[in-house]
């Protein structure tokens, strides 16, 4: 039996003509294909100017130094996500302040918000782990209480919406990314959604060594950019996926609630919340009941591996790496993170998937864990 990776782009044979046509043109670099990339998005995000780059980390780290965020700032984010969202605040030589998850949602808790905050609070980085929009309402309620920016790691929520308005199309700065693991890819890339001109005009500047071209060919150079364009052939898979992504989404979601009608409820795993219709479903990802099983997560994901199923971990709690914790964090501190970066693991979820892979994967599932869980205490 074919191996079943826990995700996999699908790129048509369109998309693919197409960036043979751009590799043809001799112009592979930023150009034509970026703008019009760019204008599709806008389009996407209800008019607001957007700026292709080469990664979602790259719009992470030029919000973050859009938003004024430097040295003595405190930005408040989650500590369950890609170790990427705190490292561009430690980067940006600003302090993370990790405040923990709610179990259910596995998203910041924005109740627990409120209480991070102190007068050297810059930002608020809240994260849509796996698709799922943390509350935006109450989000842009505190932050506008506080004088805050909001700088929102979007990475996966791409199509996701929230009480009916698309994430990018409203708040403040809003970082995609393409990454060939999410729901559409530019191989590489990602792409920052900004309030105005004037603050697309400084990303334009930042992503490409802060020179502004002049006429006549002279330029000048006021700000110390970075390198972090996208290049057209990464563009060029970019149209071709966005005008796909409603698609690859509308998969995913039916794909998401066979998972949830087909899992084995009797394992005891904790699954994610099924009554979110408005999610894009970037990632299925049961909870293991560790406490109850006769197994580690690591022997689980092998025997997954010998089975001919891929299976991820998305994500440890990253306030436990050895870097975090020599900036002074330790084990207790976020007790629902901790227990949710224990456990979770990431089953296949992508549009070519046929309703039977899912079949395959939950009847793994169960043969793995059932003789292997012992019973639940009462």
């Amino acid at each position: 039996m074919d191996f079943l990776p826990f995700t996999r782009p699908s790129l048509d044979e369109e998309t693919i003509a197409g960036v043979v046509e751009v590799l043809r043109s001799g112009w592979i670099t930023s150009g034509p294909n970026v703008k019009r990339f760019e204008a599709l998005l806008s389009e996407r995000c209800g008019g607001r100017p957007v700026r292709a780059l080469n990664s979602g980390t790259g719009a992470l780290e030029l919000a973050l130094e859009i938003a004024g965020v430097g040295p003595g700032d405190e930005v408040i984010t989650t500590p369950l996500t890609w170790v990427a969202t705190a490292n561009v605040i430690v980067r940006a030589r600003a302090t993370p302040v990790f405040v923990d998850i709610d179990p259910r949602t596995r998203l910041i808790d924005l109740d627990r918000v409120e209480a991070a905050i102190t007068p050297r609070t810059k930002a608020i980085m809240p994260v849509d782990l796996a698709g799922f929009a943390v509350d935006r309402d109450r989000l842009y309620d505190i932050a506008k209480r506080h004088g805050l920016r909001v700088i929102e790691d979007a990475a996966q929520s791409i199509g996701t919406t929230w009480r009916g308005r698309e994430i990018g199309s409203f708040g403040d700065l809003v970082c995609f990314s393409f990454h060939p693991n999410k729901n559409m890819t530019t191989t590489e890339g990602g792409a920052l959604v900004l309030n105005d001109e004037a603050e697309a005009l400084r990303c334009e500047r930042l992503r490409l060594q802060g020179v502004e071209r002049l006429p006549g060919g002279e330029m000048e150079v006021e700000v110390a950019g970075a390198k972090m364009n996208l290049t057209d052939v990464a563009a060029r898979i970019g149209i071709g996926q966005l005008a796909r992504l409603d698609e690859f989404n509308a998969r995913r979601r039916a794909l998401a609630q066979r998972y949830l009608a087909r899992f084995d409820a009797d394992l005891g795993c904790e699954l994610p919340p099924g009554d979110t219709p408005d999610t894009n479903w970037h990632m299925f990802q049961p909870l293991l009941p560790l406490d109850r099983l006769a197994m580690t997560r690591a022997q689980f994901i092998d025997a997954m591996q010998a089975a001919g199923i891929g299976v991820g971990v998305h994500y440890p709690a990253l306030h436990l790496f050895k870097l975090y914790r020599a900036l002074g964090h330790r084990e207790g501190e976020f007790p629902h993170a901790e227990r949710v970066g224990a456990g979770i693991v990431t089953l296949p979820l992508f549009p070519a998937m046929a309703d039977a892979d899912v079949d395959r994967v939950c009847d793994t599932v169960r043969d793995i864990l059932a003789p292997r869980l012992r019973p639940a205490h009462r």
